[in-house]
């Protein structure tokens, strides 16, 4: 049976009202995470209000 362990992001919204990713700074950390054998088991967007995201939760996993 195949054993995995994991590893949960919390990337905050960046701007005085939040809501805004740094969408190359993601990619980085991602394919920085990625070639340690890392992938992207799920996203979550930590919503604030009236559609603004104050980040987003990604949970990411490895096989041991």
């Amino acid at each position: 049976m195949k054993k995995f362990e994991y590893k949960i992001l919390d990337i905050p919204a960046k701007g005085f009202f939040g809501g805004r990713i740094d969408h190359q700074e993601l990619t980085n950390k991602l394919n920085e995470l990625g070639s340690e054998g890392w992938e992207v088991a799920s996203l979550g967007n930590t919503n604030m209000y009236s559609n603004a995201s104050r980040g987003i939760i990604v949970i990411l996993k490895r096989e041991i």
